[in-house]
């Protein structure tokens, strides 16, 4: 089936549609993304990721960033083009296109705009029922995590790292030795008093959508959560791990590097949490789930 992309007010095959080569993003990776579920037609928590989009455009300093109502237009047409049920929008926006230049370009100059959607979602039944493996890894990432840039080669290299080790992901641990987030997702664990623990937001991760929505599910039906900073002996203490994000939901770990979490198998908090995030996908109106206001 041929995909399509909309690039810079115009949509596009997949195999013609191009960008500048002095496009800002190509040059610099002077610019952020964002990827949004599609869940049965409907985009899940289309809002929040708009909110991050603008946030992280502001943080950027992108002049005349494109208005948030045309962006959920372009994305609804995008996922209905590619005819995608259940899979992912992925929308990047770029500075813009200038001569190569390290300052800011001139005025006049328009930000780039790209989305592509394709098919899939979720992790495998497999690393659902069985949980997955993380590996120690430095975390080497400029000192603006929170912001959701494309600059992701430090990312690239810690996940393929953990993959030719055959683990799922990376941890990823900070010079002074506490936990930042996994190389795409948030880490949570839970203490031996079952209450759950995640990193607090700040420049040091990226306020995940997903971890967002989990802390609200966990706190709505009574669970006890902190936001704390922990390390490694607190990880390879704790009753269960798990990471949340867009494209892993909520995913339970059952090995860090050599060391088995707890029984070695998927906890029951994290797999609860799962399924209560699912009951919250499955909960979503088309007709109203491309909202952006």
């Amino acid at each position: 089936m041929t995909r399509f992309a909309y690039v810079n007010g115009r949509y596009e095959t997949h195999s013609s549609a191009t960008v500048s080569i002095e496009d800002r993003g190509y040059q610099f990776a002077d610019g952020i993304y964002e990827v949004v579920a599609v869940w049965h037609g409907c985009a899940i928590d289309l809002v929040g990721h708009m909110d991050r989009l603008e946030r992280s455009m502001n943080e950027v300093q992108f002049p005349s960033p494109p208005l948030r109502r045309a962006l959920g237009i372009i994305a609804q047409e995008v996922v209905r083009l590619n005819r995608v049920r259940t899979g992912i929008l992925y929308i990047q926006i770029n500075r813009g296109t200038a001569p190569r230049n390290h300052p800011f370009p001139g005025e006049g100059v328009k930000c780039s705009v790209v989305m592509t959607a394709r098919h899939g979602l979720g992790p495998s039944a497999s690393d659902v029922d069985n949980g997955v493996s993380l590996k120690i890894q430095e975390d080497q990432r400029w000192k603006r995590r929170d912001i959701k840039t494309i600059g992701l080669l430090p990312n690239v290299l810690t996940k393929q790292a953990a993959k030719a080790a055959g683990a799922f992901e990376a941890l990823l641990v900070d010079p002074d030795g506490t936990i930042t987030e996994s190389s795409a997702a948030n880490v949570w664990l839970v203490d031996k008093d079952g209450t759950l623990v995640t990193r607090p937001l700040g420049p040091e991760i990226l306020g995940g959508i997903t971890r967002s929505r989990v802390m609200t599910i966990a706190q709505d039906t009574g669970r006890p959560v902190r936001e704390a900073i922990f390390t490694l002996e607190d990880v390879f203490a704790a009753r269960e791990v798990f990471l949340t994000g867009t494209t892993t939901f909520v995913l339970p770990v059952t090995n860090v590097d050599d060391t088995v979490i707890a029984n070695g198998h998927p906890g029951e908090v994290a797999c609860d949490l799962r399924d209560r995030y699912q009951a919250f996908l499955d909960s979503h109106d088309p007709r109203t789930s491309w909202h952006v206001a």
